[in-house]
């Protein structure tokens, strides 16, 4: 498992990895699981509910199968978790990386509206220059047409 583990780690290199749970060694807590069990400190482990009650009766090599099967349990729970959580890290940097798409967006759509303001302003400035030279020539030729007749 742990081989298998180290692979998927290895080749995804685009994924975030826990640097803490890459160490973790089943093989390590079974043995020292069974040196527990070997030297008779069991009683640490049936006070913390790992084992049931019904511990007491049963052997040694039944315990070992047992606590065994629940850290297959809890090392795949484990693996769960660190796919999820790899999975998130996944999601965070999509999204970091389209907040950074938009603000460089924003940015770009907020040079252009001011450019666009300022270019209204400016025909605005024009249009009413030519309107009250329209004007002006306007009178004048009134004034010319007056002076005609």
């Amino acid at each position: 498992s742990l081989k298998i583990r180290n692979t998927e780690i290895q080749s995804a290199d685009d994924v975030a990895v826990l640097e803490d749970c890459t160490d973790y060694s089943l093989a390590k807590t079974i043995s020292k699981i069974e040196e527990e069990l070997g030297k008779g400190d069991l009683s640490d482990c049936l006070g913390d509910d790992i084992i049931p009650s019904a511990g007491n009766e049963i052997g040694a090599e039944a315990q070992i199968r047992f606590l065994k099967a629940k850290l297959r349990v809890m090392q795949e729970e484990l693996d769960n978790v660190v796919c999820e959580c790899r999975k998130k890290e996944d999601e965070n940097e999509n999204l970091k990386s389209q907040l950074k798409d938009t603000v460089e967006e924003n940015t770009r759509l907020q040079r252009t509206v001011s450019m666009q303001q300022s270019q209204t302003e400016k025909y605005k400035m024009l249009s009413q220059e030519a309107n009250k030279k329209s004007e002006e020539l306007q009178q004048e030729v009134i004034a010319l047409e007056k002076v005609l007749h």
